[in-house]
């Protein structure tokens, strides 16, 4: 038995919790910590980067959940996990000690259990999902529930936001207290009963982890696609943290404007990411190697035409990242139903493992890249202008989008990995 598209809504919730616990964590403390606690950026952003890096933990998550033949499991108690860091760190920002001593060593804990929450639920679900979908939904179901998360995020930094004035730390807590145990009971309502119903139960696992792992990463596929995973991501987290920058220094945009033009990003993402799923799984429009190369090859045209008005002094900002928006929405979507497909080929039972290498690549790309970026910018403003800087950042980003796009068109095939043409031995 397969998912129902019922099943696949349900499982998306989990991912609208996922999305809504940790932008509590990435966006609402962050802001807190720079601005009403006055610590150093660089501090808040260790933290946040700090929960990319511990995703380095889910290949031994996904092997995990592999293993034991309990996906569900993990996805509750990550949630569990994830909420519990969630809740600590806002408790040490409540108290206004998070940026020192106990305070501080306290909120690097939360941080890494913010990781691993969020690397064993996520991984576990993206495995069920991938084992539990019919082919021809996967696509679907990675656009549904990709959707539910965005919206979750958009709705929790809405909420959060408009609730917290006027701020106080008692109605910090309250917030988070309501998010996080909120979230906790959600997914186990969402979740409930749906592996047992799609699954076969099966004997648990015994093999190593390590030998697990290396059993997944010989496999020649898998390698290949997690270099694509880690060349792409890095090329899409390269702008996180110098986009707002850039419009503030070279357009002189307000703290309101940047913030918009955020908003403007993201909605682009919704939007391309709803339309490779209508044109997908709808329209039977293109394949997943087609919108994935299309959208690497979007996103870098428009870094360069950023990159270009910085240069130009032409005034249409928002736009262009809006449109970059859709591009690196139809890119990620597609990839994300690619990783789908192909987690379930190769040796059964091993979805959870090759997901949570993919997964660990991202992660380490998006600690790598946002780091990288804003690294970058900063050493090329000592030695020229704003616009120059940025400029050259983000062209360097747009090469890696062409890199990403040709390898995509070189590699994927059809919803699988292209194979070496097979060696004919005497006899056959």
């Amino acid at each position: 038995m397969k998912l129902s598209w019922a099943q696949i809504v349900r499982l998306g919730l989990v991912q609208l919790c996922l999305g809504a616990v940790v932008v509590l964590t990435t966006s609402t403390l962050n802001r807190l910590m720079v601005v009403e606690l006055a610590l150093p950026a660089m501090l808040s952003g260790a933290l946040v980067a700090l929960h990319s890096f511990v995703q380095i933990t889910r290949p031994s998550w996904g092997f995990l959940s592999d293993a034991q033949g309990n996906r569900t499991r993990f996805i509750i108690g990550g949630m569990a996990v994830l909420s519990a860091g969630a809740a600590l760190a806002s408790w040490m920002v409540a108290l206004g000690i998070a940026g020192q001593g106990v305070g501080l060593a306290l909120s690097v804990l939360a941080y890494v259990l913010i990781g691993m929450g969020a690397g064993a639920s996520g991984t576990s679900l993206l495995a069920l999902l991938a084992s539990g979908c019919a082919p021809e939904r996967r696509a679907a179901a990675a656009t549904i529930t990709w959707l539910m998360m965005i919206f979750g995020i958009a709705v929790s930094s809405g909420v959060v936001g408009a609730m917290l004035d006027p701020y106080s730390p008692a109605r910090l807590m309250a917030i988070v207290g309501v998010v996080t145990v909120g979230a906790v009971l959600l997914t186990t309502l969402a979740i409930r009963g749906i592996e047992r119903q799609v699954l076969p139960a099966r004997l648990p696992d015994v093999t190593p982890l390590r030998q697990g792992l290396a059993e997944v990463w010989a496999e020649k596929r898998t390698r290949v696609f997690t270099l694509f995973i880690f060349l792409s991501m890095t090329a899409f987290f390269l702008q996180e943290l110098i986009l707002e920058p850039y419009a503030g220094l070279v357009f002189a945009y307000s703290p309101g404007q940047s913030t918009s033009l955020s908003g403007a990003q993201h909605g682009g993402m919704f939007v391309g990411m709803l339309a490779v799923g209508i044109a997908v799984s709808g329209l039977k429009i293109g394949s997943l190697r087609t919108w994935v190369t299309a959208g690497c090859l979007g996103s870098a045209l428009m870094l360069a035409v950023i990159a270009a008005l910085g240069q130009l002094q032409v005034g249409l900002l928002t736009p262009a990242v809006a449109i970059l928006g859709v591009f690196n929405g139809m890119f990620a979507i597609a990839s994300i139903g690619a990783m789908m497909q192909l987690a379930g080929q190769g040796r059964e039972g091993r979805e959870g493992t090759r997901m949570g290498v993919w997964g660990a690549s991202q992660a380490i790309a998006q600690g790598l890249g946002g780091f990288a970026g804003a690294a970058l910018v900063d050493a090329l403003r000592l030695t020229g202008s704003d616009a120059d800087a940025f400029g050259l950042v983000f062209a360097l980003e747009a090469l890696l989008f062409v890199a990403a796009g040709l390898m995509a068109w070189r590699i994927i095939d059809g919803g699988r990995l292209r194979s070496p043409a097979p060696q004919l031995v005497p006899g056959e």
